[in-house]
């Protein structure tokens, strides 16, 4: 019960930081599109170069982008998403990998080192790579287009929002002035 309550105020934490992110609802919700297909993809030592060349790219929100990345993919999300992500690959590709190489592949990414991390992805072969990959695009890339929609809504709503409490605001500073 303890870590559950522990987890649900460090995620409130992070969400209320994304709420509270200034830019365009384009901008933004662009940002929280690539943080989650970045978080969700199986690319862990790589996330904050691939979020940051790609948000660079499509000039959206790098910060938006990396707040949600660390929210969908840490420490307790890891296993899931890797086993995910192998379950669809071997799926989709005519390559496999078993249970044995995913928990060498997650005790690594979650605990080792960058350079450990390179070393085990060049050791494992470009099959299994394959796979990695292909399972996780299929994943993230799907929940990356829901995700922009959702996003492009909430940003666009709070806009408008802030700019209805603005005008009312104006109007009544107008009003004091007479």
């Amino acid at each position: 019960m303890q870590l559950f309550k522990g987890f649900s105020r460090w995620l409130r934490y992070y969400l209320i930081r994304l709420k509270r992110l200034q830019g365009s609802p384009q901008s933004l919700a662009g940002g929280v599109a690539i943080g989650v297909l970045i978080g969700l993809s199986p690319t862990m030592p790589f996330h904050t170069i691939l979020i940051f060349l790609l948000a660079f790219l499509t000039r959206t929100s790098f910060m938006s982008a990396l707040v949600v990345s660390y929210i969908v993919c840490n420490p307790i999300t890891v296993l899931p998403l890797y086993s995910l992500s192998i379950i669809l690959g071997n799926a989709l590709t005519p390559y496999r990998i078993d249970a044995g190489t995913l928990n060498m592949l997650v005790s690594t990414v979650s605990k080792g080192s960058l350079s450990q991390s390179f070393a085990l992805l060049s050791s494992m072969g470009q099959e299994s790579v394959i796979v990695l990959l292909a399972g996780g695009f299929a994943f993230s890339l799907p929940c990356s287009v829901l995700c922009y929609a959702l996003a492009l809504w909430f940003f666009s709503w709070r806009e408008k929002k802030k700019r209805k409490s603005h005008a009312s605001q104006k109007s009544n500073l107008t009003e004091r002035c007479r």
